[in-house]
This record gives structure tokens, sequence and C-alpha cells, in this order.
């Protein structure tokens, strides 16, 4: 795969209006064949949709032989449904509305098989009730906490009682373990094999314990992106990454022991020169993720020795020296620090393919609602 210090710039992007996305499918389909190797079959890897929220991308990995998905929102489900994905998760436990829309899905896409998480007894049991009202079959996976403390029950007894319980329902299909380790980044891959083993060591447990009292089937689901290169090693388990398709700055610089590659960047350009070595850019909080630190938000391709000194909605200002070699008009070319909530912030991509624009893509669920 190319990877010349040049390998963004393509044919008309002097025309295009910024802030844009730019994505470029020929190295975002060397993520999904990277991804792929790596686990050894696509049967074992679930991909997270909240990245991309693009059918086109759905399309690309399914033509890839990736047959079930991971979703955070109703919206994200639907889309994948409606683009034929058989088995698609909900990695989410539905509570309130949602518990209607999620059914709704299948009564919506009956071709589909639809999964959600459970954490709680009593979110469990409202579940049910709708299951029963409705005669839909739900299955679920139960959501462990393996240290990140977001979402999850302990793998302990009272979780090993609770999975026995939903086993034992008629109307539930319990199918395994979901675990996600997002607190786990280390740079160093020594560092992060080790603490990925400890994370995992009581879901390995419970698996195996839950095996003992004769529940023969417990599926695993492990891991978000720090800890794929290591989990993908574990042949008994589906691994569900999302930010390989398109990759970005940040884990370019802490997963350097992967071979993925940038795939998507956003175009800005200077709009304002108030001083000499001061400049400000078109791209505000509501084109670039910004719940890092300023000088974590975007790295710039084809400008350097830029330290940013404020952002605002529209506009985001740099100062130092190597403002002074820009002028008003200079199309710059930045990769997120976080793709996946930059990517929520565009209706559509623009692709290109061989240094021409060839289409775009459109961000279809980065709405909360589609039809249902």
């Amino acid at each position: 795969m190319e990877n010349s210090t040049a390998w963004y710039l393509f044919d008309g992007m002097d025309q295009l209006d910024t802030p844009a996305l730019v994505v470029y499918p020929q190295r975002v389909q060397h993520n999904i064949d990277t991804a792929i190797k790596m686990v050894g079959n696509p049967d074992r890897l679930r991909p997270h949709a909240k990245t991309h929220k693009s059918p086109d991308l759905t399309r690309m990995l399914l033509a890839s032989g990736i047959r079930q998905f991971k979703c955070s929102t109703i919206a994200e489900a639907e889309m994948l449904a409606k683009e034929g994905v058989p088995d698609i998760l909900l990695a989410y436990q539905p509570v309130g509305p949602k518990i209607d829309r999620f059914f709704q899905l299948m009564e919506t896409y009956p071709g589909t098989i639809f999964s959600c998480l459970v954490d709680d007894r009593t979110a469990a049991l409202e579940l049910m009730k709708k299951s029963g009202a409705l005669h839909l079959p739900l299955t679920v996976y139960m959501d462990l906490n393996v240290g990140m403390q977001r979402t999850g029950t302990k793998p302990d007894e009272d979780a090993l009682e609770f999975y026995t319980d939903l086993y034992k329902e008629p109307q539930v299909n319990i199918k395994g373990l979901h675990a996600y380790d997002g607190h786990i980044s280390d740079p160093d891959p020594i560092l992060r094999q080790q603490r990925v083993e400890a994370a995992f060591a009581p879901v390995w447990a419970m698996k195996k314990e839950l095996i003992r009292r004769g529940i023969k089937e417990v599926e695993i689901i492990a891991g978000g992106m720090p800890s794929f290169a290591m989990l993908a090693s574990y042949p008994d388990l589906v691994c569900s990454p999302g930010t390989f398709v398109y990759w970005d700055k940040s884990y370019t610089d802490k997963l350097s022991d992967t071979d993925f590659i940038p795939a998507a960047l956003v175009l800005s350009r200077v709009v304002s020169k108030p001083e000499e070595n001061r400049v400000t850019l078109d791209l505000g909080h509501k084109s670039i993720a910004s719940e890092n630190s300023l000088d974590k938000r975007v790295h710039w391709l084809n400008a350097s020795g830029l330290t940013a000194v404020g952002h605002s909605e529209e506009h985001f200002f740099f100062t130092s020296e190597g403002a002074a070699n820009l002028e008003i008009g200079d199309l710059l070319f930045g990769m997120p620090y976080h793709v996946c909530p930059t990517i929520a912030l565009y209706e559509k991509a623009i692709t290109v393919i061989d240094q021409q624009i060839a289409g775009n893509w459109e961000t279809v669920a980065r709405a909360r609602t589609l039809s249902l």
C-alpha cells in the first residue's frame, strides 16, 4: 500500500469547499484486509459501525466476508439491517423507549438476528416482558466490566448466577459474554499485553465455570482497538474493533505494532492571518472532534510547527513561526486524533480513488433515528 508523504493529494482538491471530510477507499480496503489477516478468518470479526456509520463501508465489509457487526445506536443498527447484515449486536443495554425501538427492528427486519447487551436484572426483566408480549425472541450477551468502569457487571459469582438464570429463561437466548477494555491503551505493547491478560483473566474463568455448570456454548466478544492485536491471537473469541477502517492520529501514535494506515482526513483552509505568526483555519468544534486538549485534535500532514492556541465553533487558530509560511486560502490536510466523533460531524465523506474524486459516502447513521 502506497504510503508516501503525498499519498493524500488528489486532482480537484482545490475546488472543494472546506471544512470537508475525505475518505480513501483503497486504504480502507487495506485496513479491512489487515484486520482479517490478523484474526485469520472474517468469522472472528464483528466490526463496530460507530466509527463509519456508512452504508458504503458496510458493503465493503460484507464483500470482504464479514457477516456480523456491532453498533451503538438504533439508527446504526437499522443502517446495517438495510444493507442486509445478517447478525447485529446493539452494544448497549436498551432502557426506556429504546426497548420499543429495539423490538421494532426485529419486526421490520426479520431476516436479521438482533441482539443486545444486559448487565442488570431489572433491565433484563423489562426486555423479557416486551419479548413475551410481542412473542419475539430475545437474544442477549452479558456485558462485563473488565476495568473501564463504564458499563457492565463484574465477572464474579453474582454474574454467574445472573447468567445462569437468563440461560434458564425459555424466551431468552443468552449467547455469551461481552467485554470492552477501552481503558487499556498503553503505547508499550508488552505492558498492553500484560494489562489485557489481567483484565480478561476473569472473563476466561467465567466462561470455564459456565461450561462446567452445563452451559455448553459461551461466545466471547472482546475488546476494542488497543487490545485488538493481542486478542486476535486468541482463537476462541470474536474481536470487535471499530477505528481500524479509518484509523487516526491517536492510534497511529499509540499502536505502532499494527499495520493499519490512515484512510480518512479533514480538509481545512486558512481563512485569516491576524498577525504574521498567527493563522486561523475553518476547522471549528463542528468539524473536528474536540474532547481532547488543543494539541490533540488534529495533526497536519502538509504543515508543521503550528501551535494550537484557540478553538471555537467555526475557527481553529494557531501561532508559531510555521504560521508565517501560510497564506490565506492555503489548503491543509489534517488527520483527526479521534476519527469516530469527527466522522459524525459530516453529512458525507468525499471519496478519492487513484488520486481522483470518485464520489461521496453519506454518513447515514449520524442521525439518531432513520425510520424507527
